[in-house]
């Protein structure tokens, strides 16, 4: 009996230990990503850039999404799960060290390339990753424990402000030259290089699930496109829209906090502020995978949006202290959207669930694209006015929620 029951409790072991793992790569994305909301202010100080100029760091950077989902999805169905995460981590880890030359160059070309090498390797971590957290156990609660992966996802993007500031504002400040100041951004990019080598060795020494034992759900629709599935095709604009906005949030709040009428904030002092939008995000996360437990993920979803609309609003028409907490605020409303709609956008896609996954994970171009267009609006109308376009966003994302998201096949 005793050997039966340690039988049994070794495979649920197993399984905990793997998505212990995948939850590190969660951490180390959002890590990456939000270094981004500090590269951005940074380098248009630099090399004296528009609003426009510099949302070209995201432009590049979620670019990657739109133009490497689909082979990344053809790659790990080559390759496997496994070996596709530890693909994707080295890719990531060579964009890291490409800041070296791009610092030493001092040529911000070079450094939007980097980012794209970067991204593209985080693409790969994300197209793998994400399916396979949401079919390690039942798929009831797979928003549930997306959402739980998602919130350590948070934790690194609230951390990365509070450490990326301290690294490359405070150091920058103690340079005279712009070259130096370029410079800045080399240390904290050797140490997440090294960290994501050091992840891809460990992911070649554990055991995750294969895709044999992911898409046995309904067999039957492997002979359907992922087109047909309409919850899937406005999942993607979902994705789309929601991963525009909050990069668009994120990437403008420093300078959004430096103006005279919020809070007037030098940089350093803004990022901490940062980190205040990405911690909301992740207690959200937490508090979401709780809550889902009880209640329907797409209610919890339409309510989310909303919120997020009413405190864009109160951002636009206030000053001070009230316009800066009501944006800090969206990100508390932001934590359960991105693995609610991925989630919900993927039930039901049995065998061609890699497929919906390499199709959502395209759409994350909308934090190439939206970011842009904000900051055009940023440099045209002014940049507390610019928030209009996160509305936009936000009630699409309340539609899906609320109807969008229903199952139905073309």
């Amino acid at each position: 009996m005793d050997n039966a029951a340690t039988m049994a409790e070794k495979p649920q072991l197993n399984q905990r230990f793997a998505f212990i793992s995948l939850t590190s790569l969660f951490f180390m994305w959002g890590f990456i990503t939000s270094l981004n909301d500090i590269l951005i202010p940074h380098l248009k100080g630099v090399f004296d850039l528009s609003y426009t100029q510099a949302m070209m760091i995201q432009f590049c950077f979620f670019g990657a999404y739109f133009i490497v989902s689909v082979p990344a999805g053809n790659l790990v169905k080559r390759v496997g799960f496994q070996r596709g995460i530890g693909i994707g981590l080295m890719i990531a880890a060579a964009g890291c060290l490409l800041f070296i030359a791009a610092a030493k160059a001092q040529l911000y070309s070079i450094f939007l390339a980097a980012l794209f090498v970067l991204a593209s390797g985080i693409t790969i971590l994300q197209v793998a990753a994400n399916p396979l957290v949401t079919i390690m156990g039942p798929s009831q609660t797979a928003s549930s424990r997306l959402t739980l992966s998602q919130a350590f996802n948070s934790l690194g993007t609230t951390l990365a402000p509070l450490i990326g500031g301290a690294l490359v504002f405070t150091a920058a400040g103690q340079y005279l030259t712009k070259a130096q100041e370029a410079e800045s951004v080399i240390l904290p990019y050797i140490g997440l290089a090294t960290a994501l080598v050091i992840l891809a060795i460990t992911f070649t020494r554990i055991r995750l699930p294969t895709p044999a034992n992911i898409e046995t759900e309904s067999p039957q629709t492997s002979d359907k496109s992922i087109f047909q599935y309409r919850h899937l095709m406005l999942g993607s604009v979902a994705i789309f829209m929601y991963v525009g906005a909050e990069v668009s949030i994120g990437s403008l709040l420093v300078n959004f906090l430096g103006l005279h009428n919020i809070a007037g904030l030098v940089e350093a002092d803004a990022a901490h502020y940062v980190a205040y939008y990405w911690g909301g995000a992740m207690v959200g996360r937490f508090i979401g995978a709780a809550l889902m437990q009880r209640m329907s993920a797409r209610k919890l979803l339409t309510a989310n949006a909303l919120l997020a609309i009413v405190l864009i609003a109160s951002t636009i028409v206030n000053d001070g202290q009230i316009a800066m907490w009501s944006i800090l605020l969206v990100g508390f409303f932001n934590s359960v959207m991105f693995p609610t709609i991925f989630s919900l956008a993927l039930k039901g896609l049995g065998t061609q669930t890699s497929r919906g996954s390499g199709l959502l994970c395209l759409a994350i171009v909308g934090g190439a694209i939206l970011p842009v267009i904000q900051g055009a609006l940023a440099d045209s109308i002014g940049l507390q006015i610019s928030f209009i376009m996160p509305v936009i966003c936000y009630l699409y994302i309340a539609y899906y929620g609320a109807i969008g998201s229903k199952i139905r096949t073309r």
